[in-house]
């Protein structure tokens, strides 16, 4: 009996013997025969029409449904996970290793952006991966970084809090995109150049968005900052890390110009992002011939990268390789796992998966 299937896989067709010979069996829900595909052929030239209509209307309703996933898909498509192991090999029991998309991809991110101690950590690991590690990602791995990443622009939308760390991370992706899609011959990006054409325009839109933001003053009477005795006002400046923060809290009020001038502010911030040897290499004099702290800092910034530091972070376990947030219970088998697992800086996690 002849092998009439769509290839050599398919479990072919179902036949059934007659008096004139073996015939084809229609689907079962038709409830017929049909003797050959020459016979199917002969239909009126209506029937065929409608056919091919149906055809194509498939088809253009499949591709409008993949470029509706591709440009807006809001749904991620893989699983969240606690903790993941992280391989580098493969071995007799596991075969392929652990990339950063798949690490990307089935840890919860998502969830932490909406922790404030997680926040930062994420926006900087984003930042990282827009610079260099954007096309080390899979298509479902980029798809779940723009995910993401809207995610975080509505947060602060509505927070209004970090609107600048949000701004750098924008343009930092957006100028990172703009080289990689006029090397689009070299298939350096995964999927249509209309869909990142689409995406660049949502950064511009998101961008649109948190330059209009206008921060309104609470309607709330009590006691402000600038109510606080002077010694409070200095111990709450010195808890900013960043010098930018200072400046436009002196922007505020003429009081809070005098202190964020504070020379004793600015040196402890050089103190805290940077080591003696690097303040001994930068060290600039004032009109008065004292340590000009304050531009010695955006000095040393330019320089050297300053001091991160996170609430929470990501921890690997030196002993079963795991990979998980802080607080996360994992199946680790050493005695003592609180001893085995080290904390991983944005940029240490990215190394992680460099082989």
């Amino acid at each position: 009996m002849p092998f009439l299937g769509q290839d050599w896989r398919s479990p072919g067709q179902s036949w059934v013997k007659t008096a004139d010979g073996w015939t084809r069996f229609m689907d079962e829900k038709s409830g017929g025969f049909v003797g050959d595909i020459s016979s199917f052929c002969k239909k009126d030239d209506h029937n065929k029409e409608n056919i091919f209509n149906t055809i194509n209307y498939d088809v253009a309703a499949k591709k409008r449904k993949k470029d509706l996933l591709n440009n807006k898909a809001k749904t991620q498509y893989f699983h969240q996970e606690k903790w993941i192991y992280v391989h580098k090999g493969s071995t007799k029991e596991r075969h392929g290793y652990c990339t950063l998309g798949e690490a990307f991809n089935r840890l919860d991110f998502s969830s932490a952006i909406l922790d404030s101690r997680r926040f930062n950590y994420v926006v900087r690991l984003l930042e990282l991966i827009a610079k260099s590690q954007l096309t080390s990602l899979s298509g479902i791995a980029q798809k779940n970084y723009m995910n993401i990443l809207e995610k975080v622009v509505q947060k602060v939308l509505e927070d209004q809090q970090n609107i600048r760390l949000i701004r750098e991370l924008l343009q930092t992706l957006y100028t990172s995109l703009c080289t990689l899609v006029q090397r689009v011959g070299k298939s350096v990006l995964v999927g249509n150049i209309n869909m990142w054409v689409h995406r660049m325009e949502s950064i511009l839109h998101w961008q649109q968005q948190l330059n209009n933001i206008q921060i309104t003053r609470p309607a709330f009477k009590g006691t402000t900052f600038t109510d606080l005795p002077l010694c409070l006002q200095l111990n709450i400046m010195q808890r900013l890390s960043d010098g930018r923060d200072l400046v436009s809290l002196g922007q505020v009020a003429p009081d809070l110009q005098v202190l964020s001038e504070d020379r004793l502010l600015w040196k402890k911030l050089c103190q805290y992002h940077f080591t003696d040897r690097q303040i001994r290499k930068r060290l600039i004099l004032s009109d008065k011939g004292q340590l000009d702290w304050k531009k010695m800092y955006f000095k040393l910034i330019r320089c050297y990268p300053r001091k991160e530091q996170y609430g929470d972070t990501l921890q690997l376990c030196r002993h079963c390789h795991i990979l998980s947030w802080k607080g996360t219970d994992h199946p680790c088998t050493a005695n003592n796992p609180e001893t085995c697992s080290t904390s991983l800086s944005p940029q240490e996690f990215i190394n992680l998966f460099r082989f």
